[in-house]
């Protein structure tokens, strides 16, 4: 490849990220978690406001989404490297920081690590889910490949052990330079193949209402009954929302070792939705994706045709009020 075209190339990555970040700041609307609180990674704090000055519903602030901001709570995530290579082995180094700028060094283990690490592209067709190790100073480093080049999302998953501090879950961008060629995101399917597993997925992620999703794994058309606790659960679920990569991690209810691990999540609106099941079984960790199309909710659906036929009941004196969405 000459010089213009790695130079072309490498642009083409970093528009892509500056894009995804974008996207991100201009995100309203909030990833909340499902109502029934054990069944999920509790405490997710949310990310930076986008409303302009306006308060939020208390509903709405509690519940934010996790990873739209890089900072949260007086905590920002530093990433030392934001530019790594498509198709090499990189080594990822990063910080946590308080709202003084000092590094964090202590925090609370939850699911076994103090931090869980989550790399994924704009396009939601590569993901990680990786562990990475802390030095005495604070800062953290991991080592991985990224096949595809573009904008990719990196959010840390933590919880300070200062006094009072919340699970929150920080955002920030990383560009993999490198020939960029977007993907259209997979469609719809209620089965996954993942390293030679079947997985089938049953149940519904609805709009403002919780629901149940169970996925049931087999292999050899044999259903998989002795899956193995992979930090302390068996089966991890990841929840990212197409377009603002709005981030939810949820855990199963209780049950196991499979075939058949169910989860309780609740989305927060009408779209399009990315899910990654991570399990373990013969000692290795596999990986299922699924994309989901969550329609708008049947009772919002009703309140527009009533206001819709309402209106048109009316007569042309009366006028008609506007409906918000």
């Amino acid at each position: 490849m000459n010089n213009a075209l790695r130079i072309t190339a490498f642009a083409a990555a970093l528009a892509a990220t500056f894009g995804t970040a974008y996207g991100v700041g201009r995100s309203v609307d909030p990833l909340v978690a499902a109502e029934d609180r054990p069944a999920q990674h509790g405490g997710h704090g949310g990310g930076e406001e986008a409303g302009e000055g306006k308060e939020k519903p208390k509903a709405a602030a509690d519940h934010a989404a996790g990873g739209l901001g890089i900072s949260d709570g007086g905590y920002t995530l530093a990433l030392e490297n934001p530019v790594v290579r498509a198709g090499a082995r990189s080594e990822i180094r990063f910080t946590v920081k308080d709202d003084s700028g000092r590094k964090v060094t202590a925090y609370r283990r939850e699911h076994g690590k103090e931090l869980h690490f989550i790399l994924a592209s704009s396009d939601l067709t590569q993901y990680r889910h990786l562990h990475p190790v802390r030095a005495a100073d604070g800062t953290w480093s991991t080592s991985v490949e990224l096949p595809e080049a573009g904008g990719y999302r990196a959010f840390a998953d933590f919880t300070p052990a200062a006094a009072g501090a919340e699970n929150l879950t920080l955002g920030a961008d990383l560009a993999v330079s490198g020939a960029y060629r977007p993907a259209p995101l997979p469609a719809p399917r209620a089965t996954a193949e993942a390293d030679g597993y079947d997985v089938a997925l049953d149940g519904d992620l609805r709009a403002g209402r919780s629901g149940e999703l169970k996925l049931t794994i087999s292999r050899n058309g044999r259903p998989v009954t002795d899956l193995q606790r992979y930090l302390g659960a068996y089966g991890h679920l990841v929840a990212l929302r197409s377009g603002d990569l709005a981030y939810l991690h949820v855990h199963p209810n209780e049950g196991g070792p499979g075939p058949g691990v169910s989860f309780t999540a609740t989305a927060p609106s009408a779209g399009t939705y990315r899910l990654f099941l991570d399990f373990r079984h013969e000692g290795k960790v596999r990986t299922a994706a699924f994309t989901v199309r969550v329609p708008e909710s049947a009772e919002k659906a009703g309140d527009h045709q009533e206001s819709t036929s309402g209106s048109k009941g009316r007569s042309k004196n009366e006028g008609a009020a506007g409906h918000a969405h």
